[in-house]
């Protein structure tokens, strides 16, 4: 087995710092990283170590620490993993950049938090005085923990709030009609194989933006927060709602169906 080399490439402060090649399963005890998080990263090309020892192991160098934050960076601000590839891979592209993305999204979250505060401080004052809260401010109150917190900006929380005020109740539940529908269409298609350039997916896909178009109102950081709420919260959300409002399954089938449509000038 080949030594672990001693790469002088992690700066802190304007000062070189030497650092020793860490393993996988290194790696993934010093950042809380699971070992399969990183294999997962390797094999689909967004974090492959610089360095492999003579019998196979993968050794990560400074360099690849710092590739690595850009990637849990980009992660939090809801990038998904393809998008979050392209970033890094692009020519000129600054890691500055991702901090300073990653500080903004921090002090969203922190003023998020202080609107968190605010409420609860009402919901106190309010059982202090009357002894009791109704059930819809304390579903507000919850939905603002377990949802806002996590997924979106107060910013793009205030737009979905205003948006669906704008839809209204009975166009809400004619989307959602709408979307278990198409959702189902889409699945058929996919599991007959059917090639996503053929017009009828290039149809489902039109619809599709369309109604995420109308949810989001054309925000991509609001549609980049939906795909991430259903990723991670996506059996829960199913269980609630209903699994045929459960896009995970079509959400790449359909991605392929929009990347292949025709770009008009």
């Amino acid at each position: 087995m080949i030594s672990r080399p001693r790469i002088p490439r992690l700066t802190v402060g304007g000062i070189a710092m030497r650092f020793e090649a860490l393993k996988v399963g290194e790696l993934a005890k010093r950042t809380g990283l699971t070992v399969r998080t990183l294999h997962h990263y390797d094999e689909v090309g967004l974090l492959r170590p610089s360095l492999h020892t003579e019998s196979g192991h993968r050794l990560y160098t400074a360099r690849d620490v710092g590739r690595l934050q850009q990637v849990l960076s980009l992660r939090q601000l809801g990038f998904s993993l393809g998008e979050i590839r392209g970033c890094l891979d692009r020519p000129g592209f600054s890691p500055q950049e991702v901090v300073r993305l990653h500080i903004a999204r921090l002090r969203d979250q922190i003023a998020l938090q202080q609107r968190l505060c605010e409420r609860l401080e009402a919901v106190a004052a309010r059982l202090q005085t009357a002894g009791e809260v109704s059930a819809d401010e304390l579903i507000r109150t919850i939905e603002e923990i377990t949802m806002i917190e996590n997924y979106y900006t107060p910013e793009q929380w205030q737009s979905l709030q205003k948006r669906g005020q704008e839809i209204g109740p009975e166009r809400i539940q004619q989307v959602q009609e709408e979307w278990a529908e198409l959702i189902a269409q889409v699945r058929a298609e996919m599991e007959k194989g059917t090639d996503p350039a053929t017009p009828e997916v290039q149809a489902m896909a039109r619809r599709w933006r369309a109604l995420v178009h109308e949810f989001t109102g054309g925000d991509p950081g609001i549609e980049r927060a939906v795909g991430r709420v259903w990723e991670e919260q996506g059996a829960a959300l199913a269980a609630q709602h209903g699994s045929q409002y459960d896009p995970r399954g079509v959400a790449e089938y359909i991605g392929r169906a929009i990347a292949a449509a025709p770009r008009t000038a």
